[in-house]
């Protein structure tokens, strides 16, 4: 899968955002910032459909992938966008390493964490910049933000 997807994920309190360009990319940020939430909301979307009350807008599909199964379930997925929380610990293994270069997906990975098995970009480190107040009953928009600059400065 080559381009880049403009993903939204939205239901009636949040708003997520984001603009992928290579086959991983990487959420960080500290507690309570939003980045499970992102994952629990397209699970709510998988599972419940339109009922959910979640909405995800993008060109190709998007999903989650968590389990025991994973490495079943991964190979029966083409072309789509794939999103992995940190709780997963297969996600730092050698073995999911190898399937991720073997995969046309996309992979969206939340996690505090390096992943030194994986070959990701440092242009494709993102953390959630949110404005508006968390957790309350205003809908909140977050939108993510490089953490690193490749951009050089000369003294």
């Amino acid at each position: 899968m080559k381009g880049k997807y403009h993903i939204v994920v939205q239901n009636n309190k949040l708003r997520y955002e984001l603009n992928i360009r290579r086959n991983i990319t990487i959420i960080r940020g500290d507690s309570a910032t939003g980045k499970s939430k992102l994952i629990h909301l397209l699970d709510q979307a998988s599972a419940l459909g339109e009922s959910s009350g979640v909405e995800v807008y993008s060109e190709r599909p998007c999903r989650t992938l968590g389990g025991n199964d994973w490495n079943l379930i991964l190979p029966n997925i083409h072309e789509q966008i794939i999103f992995l929380d940190e709780e997963h610990k297969f996600v730092k293994t050698q073995e999911f390493a190898a399937a991720v270069k073997a995969s046309d997906n996309y992979f969206v990975i939340v996690t505090r964490e390096d992943l030194p098995n994986l070959p990701y970009s440092v242009d494709e480190i993102y953390g959630i910049h949110t404005s508006g107040k968390y957790h309350d009953l205003k809908r909140t928009y977050n939108e993510l933000y490089h953490i690193y600059s490749t951009e050089v400065l000369w003294l």
